[in-house]
């Protein structure tokens, strides 16, 4: 005899008490398929769900019972009951909420209103021990794991202001942009006066490169908190790539005015600013490097602003002793080991013959944007380089992208076997992370200087590609490295003087691998020999890359474009002779460490 559906409702009840789950969640499921509305068979499935442990599942049936029928007060219980047992009570008290106003009432209802009410949760954050783990794996650079946590997280606190600024400031340190910024959106939709969000998307603006833009948020974030150091030092390093060097000064001095340990302010300070005998500014540096409460990573700033303070006063060996602690400081707090470089650089060839079998013809896939690759050590003049190239009319200049290390890493470094469609997917993604900073040119620089371990996967994904070599004197190069605080990761050999010698001779080792193979596709540019023959140089480079010439490429430091590199200051001046023998006064001090590459050093100018 066929049930009706009251009737196969109570079937159903009838066989849940009895512990016959199977069978009760059949009829109900039956009851459901013919009307997905029935509130009670909804309401039934969810007490079925909670009662075998599934309590998440049984949510949606409980929400689709109230939908159906608000008025009826054991739904709200079930449905209360069940965000209480999961740990959501931010949703117990907005689902309360809503009870309370359909006049929902009685003495079960009161137990679970004080349930809710000894939970004291913050209905704006998650409890703190997990908003904590959160912050603990973003400050350990599990960038990652802490987006992803959050972003749970806000499904639950959807109302977290500080939720979406870890999730932004992680989707910034992923170079994940304009996620970062819409993040910092929401949470100035929740609190508009969050100067917190204002400077965090601030901070994501400029290293996107739009530093006017960046610039404007750090001020509507010291309108909000007018002693606000932080935002002060931001605004300082935008203005700094915008090349307004005098107001970035100004700001780096507000930040240390507000925050008098400032440590990373009074390093960006000591770059800009040109120290005197008896400066106050070197004084105090000295003062608060000796205070036993600063940390190793306030102390290693201010070494390095130290060593910068005494070669301006030519105290050159005191100068080569802040240098030297700032760079034990920065090593003991990395986890870096030259042998991690031996083996990467040893892999890079071993990898190459697959990756070469793997290589797309040149007339495959065809790409309306031409990426120019412009490589080398760091500190090799790349920057330069690149605002050569990018004061042409039809060239965009994109800075130091790592989009061929995140596609390429797990290729080269023979993490997976390569093969032609590996290497052709890895070509439409990079072109794919391009074009969003083409700013609507059709040829576009890449000068991420490390992409020279990448050449031959550059070339077997682009057959066409155009890679510049910067090269510059070795020991210049050596000392350039070891003397700047960078920013980037991955640049830990940087902090010893004998494995930055290790490492430049692995470049070059490999540099002449990669020329065996490619010969003359690789155009190999002198630094030194650029700033002696500048007409020359730059017209032989142009020619190279198949354009027409342009005078603007002759002055680079005209060029507009934001710089975020450590040649900020160089690159907006003329193109100059001599950096390449500035080490040459720190020599007493070096023990010899670039006696390997003396032939080479004579021979320059």
């Amino acid at each position: 005899m066929k049930l009706t559906l009251q009737q196969a409702l109570e079937k159903g009840i009838e066989a849940y008490k009895a512990g016959k789950v199977e069978e009760a969640g059949n009829l109900y499921k039956a009851i459901l398929k013919a009307h997905p509305k029935h509130p009670d068979a909804n309401h039934s499935m969810g007490v079925l769900a909670v009662g075998v442990g599934n309590v998440k599942e049984g949510l949606p049936f409980f929400k689709a019972a109230l939908e159906t029928n608000p008025s009826k007060s054991q739904f709200w219980l079930s449905y209360i009951s069940a965000l209480i047992k999961l740990d959501q009570i931010v949703e117990a008290k907005a689902v309360l909420s809503q009870a309370i106003d359909r006049g929902i009432k009685g003495e079960t209802f009161d137990q679970l209103v004080q349930q809710v009410s000894e939970r004291n949760v913050d209905l704006q954050n998650p409890p703190p021990e997990q908003l904590q783990l959160i912050i603990k794996l973003y400050t350990q650079g599990q960038l990652q794991k802490a987006l992803s946590q959050s972003n749970q997280m806000l499904e639950r606190f959807p109302n977290s202001v500080v939720l979406y600024n870890i999730a932004g400031a992680s989707n910034s340190g992923l170079n994940q942009f304009e996620a970062a910024i819409e993040s910092f959106r929401q949470a100035l939709r929740i609190k508009p006066d969050s100067a917190e969000a204002y400077n965090n998307m601030g901070i994501s603006l400029n290293d996107k490169g739009d530093s006017e833009s960046a610039i404007e948020s750090f001020r509507q974030a010291l309108q909000i908190k007018s002693g606000y150091a932080d935002a002060y030092y931001n605004m300082g390093i935008a203005l700094n790539n915008m090349g307004d060097l005098k107001a970035a000064e100004d700001s780096y001095r507000q930040a240390i005015r507000f925050k008098p340990d400032h440590a990373v302010a009074y390093r960006h300070l000591s770059i800009l600013h040109r120290y005197i005998e008896h400066d106050e500014n070197f004084v105090t540096m000295q003062n608060l490097c000796l205070d036993p409460s600063i940390t190793d990573q306030q102390r290693c700033h201010l070494n390095f602003a130290l060593s910068k303070a005494s070669e301006d006063l030519n105290e050159i060996g005191q100068s080569f002793s802040f240098l030297k602690l700032g760079n034990e400081l920065l090593k003991k707090m990395s986890d870096y080991d030259i042998s991690q470089d031996i083996t990467l650089f040893s892999q890079l060839k071993k990898s190459y013959p697959g990756i070469a079998r793997g290589a797309l013809q040149s007339a495959s896939k065809p790409s309306d944007l031409r990426p120019i690759f412009i490589v080398g050590m760091p500190r090799s003049g790349t920057t330069l380089v690149e605002q050569i190239v990018s004061s042409h009319s039809e060239v965009t200049g994109a800075g130091e992208l790592h989009d061929v290390d995140w596609l390429g890493k797990s290729i080269v470094a023979g993490i997976v076997k390569p093969s032609t469609e590996m290497i052709l997917n890895f070509r439409q993604r990079y072109i794919e992370a391009l074009r969003k900073r083409a700013d609507g040119q059709s040829i576009v620089t890449d000068k991420m200087p490390w992409n020279f371990r990448y050449i031959g996967l550059i070339f077997s994904a682009f057959p066409d590609a155009k890679i510049i070599h910067v090269t510059r004197d070795p020991a210049a190069t050596c000392w350039s490295n070891y003397k700047h605080y960078f920013q980037a990761k991955g640049l830990g050999y940087s902090y010893d003087l004998e494995d930055t010698v290790t490492c430049f001779v692995l470049y070059q080792d490999l540099m002449q691998f990669w020329q065996g193979h490619y010969g003359d596709r690789i155009y190999n540019l002198n630094y030194d020999n650029l700033t002696i023959n500048q007409v020359l140089e730059t017209r032989s480079l142009i020619q190279y890359l198949g354009l027409k010439w342009e005078d603007d490429c002759l002055s680079p430091q005209s060029n507009k474009r934001s710089v975020r590199t450590a040649s900020q200051q160089q690159v907006q001046q003329k193109v100059y002779q001599g950096s390449s023998r500035q080490w040459r006064k720190f020599e007493p001090y070096l023990d010899g460490v670039f006696d390997q590459f003396e032939s080479v050093a004579e021979d320059q100018p």
